[in-house]
C-alpha cells in the first residue's frame, strides 16, 4: 500500500556519461592487431590482348614465338608459289596433250612443257638414226629416248617439289619449338612464384599464359606445313600420271616411226 503512491520512474533525455569521460572512453581494451588491420589493396589490371602478351614475355620465349612466326610466313609463301605452278604445269600439260592429239606422225611441240620437250627429244633421236635401220639400232634407239624421258620427267618433278623439304621440317619440329617455349614459360611462372612467394593468379597467369601461346604458334605453323605437303605429293603424282599418259603416246609414235624406217630400209635392200 506504501508503494502505491510512489512516483514512477524518470527517463533521462541525454545518454548517460560513464565516469571519466572522454578519458574513459580511450582507456576502453582494443582487439590485438586491430590497429594494424589494413583493407587489400585492389589487384592490378592484367593485360589479357596477345600483343601485350608476345611484348612482355622472356626474351627466350619471343625469340621462339619469332622462329615460329617466320616459319609461318615460310609455309605461306610456299602455299601461294606452289598454286600458281601447279595451275600453270597442268595448263601447259593439256595444251600439249591436246597438241599432240592433233598432230600426225611424230611431230615436236613447242613450249616448256615435259611432254613437249620429250617431242623434241624424239624427233632429235629420229634425226640421229642412220639410213640403214636395224633391230640393235631399233632398241638402242629406244634405250635412249626412255632415257632422255626419264631425265625430263625426273627434272619436272624434282622442280614441283621444290619446297617440300621445308614444309616437312617445319611440320615435323614446329612443334616440338613450341613446346620448349611453353617449357621454357612454365619454368619462368614457377620463378616469379619463388620471387614473389605468392601463389596469386595474376602472377603465375601471364608466365602460363605466354607459353601456351608459343605452342599455339607451333600447331598453327605445323598443322599447315603437314596439310600443304600431302597436297603437294598428290598433285605431283597426278602430273606424273598425266605426263606418263602423254609418254606412251609419244612412245607409240616414236615406234611406229622406227617401223616405218626399217620397211622403208628392207624396201630398198630388196
Amino acid at each position: 500500500m506504501a508503494q502505491e503512491g510512489a512516483s514512477p520512474p524518470v527517463v533521462m533525455d541525454e545518454t548517460p556519461v560513464l565516469p571519466g569521460g572522454a578519458a574513459a572512453t580511450e582507456a576502453l581494451p582494443t582487439l590485438p592487431g586491430a590497429a594494424d588491420a589494413v583493407l587489400p589493396a585492389p589487384e592490378a589490371k592484367v593485360d589479357t590482348d596477345l600483343v601485350t602478351l608476345v611484348r612482355k614475355a622472356h626474351p627466350v620465349v619471343q625469340a621462339v614465338m619469332g622462329l615460329l612466326a617466320l616459319a609461318v610466313a615460310a609455309v605461306l609463301t610456299v602455299f601461294l608459289f606452289k598454286a600458281v605452278e601447279f595451275t600453270l604445269a597442268f595448263a601447259r600439260l593439256r595444251r600439249a596433250h591436246a597438241d599432240l592429239a592433233r598432230a600426225e606422225g611424230l611431230a615436236s611441240l613447242p613450249g616448256a612443257c615435259p611432254l613437249a620437250e620429250g617431242t623434241k627429244a624424239a624427233e632429235a633421236e629420229v634425226a640421229a638414226l642412220p639410213g640403214h635401220l636395224t633391230s640393235d639400232l631399233r632398241a638402242s634407239a629406244r634405250e635412249r629416248l626412255d632415257l632422255a624421258l626419264d631425265r625430263i620427267e625426273a627434272r619436272a618433278v624434282m622442280q614441283l617439289r621444290s619446297g617440300t623439304g621445308l614444309l616437312a621440317s617445319i611440320g615435323a619440329v614446329g612443334p616440338f619449338v613450341g613446346l620448349f617455349g611453353t617449357v621454357f614459360g612454365i619454368m619462368n611462372s614457377f620463378l616469379a612464384i619463388a620471387a614473389t612467394k605468392t601463389t596469386n593468379l595474376a602472377v603465375v597467369a601471364p608466365g602460363i599464359a605466354e607459353a601456351l601461346l608459343a605452342t599455339g604458334i607451333g600447331l598453327v605453323a605445323a598443322i599447315p606445313a603437314v596439310l600443304l605437303y600431302n597436297a603437294i605429293m598428290r598433285r605431283v603424282a597426278a602430273f606424273r600420271h598425266g605426263l606418263a599418259d602423254g609418254r606412251a603416246e609419244l612412245m607409240a609414235r616414236f615406234s611406229r616411226e622406227l617401223d616405218r624406217r626399217m620397211l622403208a630400209t628392207a624396201g630398198l635392200g630388196g
